[in-house]
Formats: structure tokens, C-alpha cells, sequence
């Protein structure tokens, strides 16, 4: 009898007592993994992020299992035991010191293409607007008493890049990783939710209905030489920008060059699809009840929630600017897909403008703003890593 009471006092069901708020927590990963299930809401990201909360959240008392139980890995000061790390730990380790982020954007880099860019040049300026989304947050996060390197990263869920987010907190703030990261890929999937409400409030019938040219056709020299001019000026512009771009526009290098077909194929499929496994887990166990749920991590949430509204309004704000210039006018719907949530953004913009007028086809038009989004945020956090590291 006494070693089945000793098993009892093992059991997850007699660490509870001692973690009570771990239920709440399995009850959002149970939710987010019936949003990307049921829902469809960016699956690849919610499901392993849903599943990693469950993991992250079983009471599993002292054992150390969890990802915080590093036995001192990579920790100052501190002897690394290897005995005392937990898997997760190790696992984490890419989230922790920011490896799994320019991995992601290697294959983001790999599978975008900049033709639409390229040929609309001035579409830029919209993922360039969205990105005030970022220095609104940063300021508001300020104003709620967090630390100027804790505001920064908090303030880059207003570009809605989870990748970006997870780089720049790891860097400046790690003690907030779990939530910005969270919060970050959160409002990510939420896309389909929370723009279109915004993109009817800001617009007029008449200028959802607004049909733009088609691209001009793009050289395969202008292709190639994009992503090696890009990278140049970018990584001059902002050194601290240089693990993301530099990575994303790698892998863009590899998709147009042609004769790398092989790895552009592996980095924009093998490559990314395990780096997100590994991140999405990682970063869902990351939430464990005791470390996630404090009053920063509302505030966190708050904030991400203005940060991506803001973000959105901007670039359909500007995009009704540059009208007022242009001869050709813009459909200012595509101004929302500034944001960096690649391509779900611009598939809402395209769903939006086809509610209006089925045979408008804006989706390679929101891509050019949307790519510009992910570019405009990796600078951001390169601007703000190297001014506050």
C-alpha cells in the first residue's frame, strides 16, 4: 500500500492540487487545436502550438521535464549537468537563443515570390506603413511600465510575425518569450477574424470595387539580382536585421536562381515543416501555467490585440493616402495585408474584395505589401535590437 500511495503522489491527478491553473491552460490548448482542426485557422501553427500547451501544462511536479528545466544549459554562471535537463529543454534551446526563426524565414524566402513587388514597386510603402503598428505597440508597452527592450519586443506583434517576435524577444526580453510568442501566433491565425471587420469600417464600396492593372511581366535578371540588391541594402540600412534577412533572402536567391532547385525544394518544404514542429511545440509547452499566467502576459495579449488593429488600419489608411496621388488608383484593401502574416493576409484581402465583386482578383496584388510586411518587420527588429542591445 505504501508504494501505490507513493505512485498516487506521483501522478499528475495529485500535482494538481499544487497546480490548479494548469486546467485553464489545457482548456486554450484544447482550444487551439479545435480552431485549426474545425476551423481551419492556421493549422500548422495552432495545432502544434495546442498540443505543446497540453504537454507543457501536465502537472508533472519536481520531475523536471519541462522546458524550463535546462540543468543550466547555456545559463551564465551555471554548470551544465546533463542529467538535469529535461528533452524539452534541449528542444527549446532553438526558441531560447533564436535558431529557429531565420530557419523559418530561409524557407519563407524559398517559396515567395517578389514579382508582384517588383513590377508595383510603390506597394512597398503599404508594408512600410503597416509597420507603425510595431512603434504605436512599443510606445503603449512603455506607457504600462515595461522596460524599453521588454516594449520592444512586445511591440513587434504589431507586425504579426511570429518568427520575428519570437528573434527579438529571445534577444531583449526572454523572460516574456512564451507570451509575446504566443500572442504573436495567435493573432496570426485569428487573420480571417479580426481584419475584415476593420477593412469594411475603413473603406467605401466604391473603393473595394476598384479593379487594379495587371503586373507587368518581370525579367528573371531582375529576380535574381532583387534579392542580392535587397539583402545589400538592408543589411547596411540594419545590421541588426542581418540573421532574418539575410536568411530570407537567401532562400529567395535559391528559388530564382534556377540551378539550386534541390535545396530551394528542401528549404521551402523539409526544412520549414520541421523547423515549425519544433517551434510551434516548443514555444505551446513554453506556456506552463505557473511561468505564462501573470498580469503581464494580459497585458501582452492587449496589446497584440491593438498592435495588429492598428497595424491593419495603417496600411488601408496609407493605401487611401497614395490614391490621392495616383492616377491609377489603388484598391485600398490590399493596404491590410501589410501586415507580415504571409499569405494569410492577402487572402483575406482577395476574400474580402471577391465578396464585392467576384471577378476581382486582388491576391497577387495583396502580395506585394504582404511580402513587403515581413521585410518592413525583420528591419523593425533589426532597428530596435541593435538601438536597445
Amino acid at each position: 500500500m505504501d508504494i501505490f500511495f507513493d505512485f498516487l503522489q506521483s501522478t499528475g491527478f495529485a500535482n494538481l492540487f499544487d497546480e490548479p491553473l494548469s486546467l485553464l491552460m489545457i482548456c486554450v490548448g484544447l482550444f487551439f487545436i479545435a480552431l485549426a482542426i474545425i476551423k481551419n485557422y492556421e493549422p500548422l501553427l495552432l495545432l502544434p502550438i495546442g498540443f505543446g500547451i497540453l504537454v507543457g501544462n501536465i502537472p508533472f511536479g519536481d520531475m523536471g521535464l519541462g522546458v524550463y528545466d535546462n540543468g543550466g544549459l547555456g545559463e551564465a554562471g551555471e554548470d551544465f549537468i546533463p542529467g538535469n535537463a529535461s528533452v524539452l529543454s534541449y528542444l527549446y534551446f532553438g526558441v531560447r537563443y533564436g535558431i529557429y526563426p531565420p530557419l523559418i524565414f530561409l524557407g519563407i524566402g524559398a517559396m515567395t515570390d517578389f514579382t508582384t513587388l517588383l513590377s508595383n514597386p510603390k506597394l512597398m510603402l503599404l508594408g512600410a506603413a503597416a509597420q507603425i503598428g510595431i512603434f504605436i505597440t512599443f510606445l503603449g508597452a512603455l506607457w504600462l511600465g515595461f522596460g524599453a527592450p521588454q516594449a520592444a519586443a512586445i511591440g513587434i506583434i504589431g507586425g504579426a510575425d511570429g518568427p520575428t517576435a519570437i528573434f527579438l524577444s529571445a534577444k531583449l526580453a526572454p523572460e516574456l518569450l512564451g507570451p509575446i510568442a504566443i500572442a504573436a501566433y495567435s493573432y496570426m491565425a485569428l487573420v480571417p477574424v479580426i481584419q475584415p471587420p476593420i477593412m469594411y469600417a475603413l473603406t467605401t464600396k466604391k473603393e473595394r470595387l476598384i479593379r487594379m492593372a495587371p503586373p507587368r511581366e518581370v525579367s528573371q535578371r531582375e529576380k535574381i539580382l532583387f534579392p542580392l540588391i535587397g539583402f545589400l541594402l538592408v543589411a547596411f540600412i540594419a545590421p541588426g536585421a542581418l540573421p532574418l534577412v539575410g536568411m530570407l533572402f537567401f532562400g529567395n536567391l535559391l528559388k530564382e536562381s534556377t540551378v539550386t532547385e534541390r535545396l530551394a525544394n528542401t528549404a521551402r518544404n523539409s526544412l520549414i515543416d520541421i523547423v515549425t514542429i519544433l517551434l510551434g511545440f516548443t514555444v505551446g509547452a513554453s506556456t506552463q501555467s505557473g511561468v505564462f499566467l501573470t498580469t503581464d502576459s494580459l497585458k501582452i495579449f492587449g496589446l497584440g490585440a491593438v498592435a495588429f488593429g492598428v497595424a491593419t488600419a495603417c496600411g488601408l489608411l496609407f493605401a487611401k493616402f497614395m490614391n490621392l496621388f495616383l492616377k491609377e488608383k489603388l484598391n485600398p484593401l490590399i493596404g491590410a495585408a501589410g501586415v507580415s502574416a504571409v499569405p494569410d493576409s492577402a487572402r483575406v484581402v482577395h476574400h474580402v474584395g471577391q465578396t464585392e465583386d467576384p471577378d476581382n482578383y486582388l491576391l497577387m496584388h495583396a502580395m506585394a505589401p504582404n511580402v513587403a510586411g515581413v521585410i518592413g518587420s525583420a528591419i523593425a527588429a533589426g532597428v530596435l535590437w541593435s538601438y536597445l542591445s
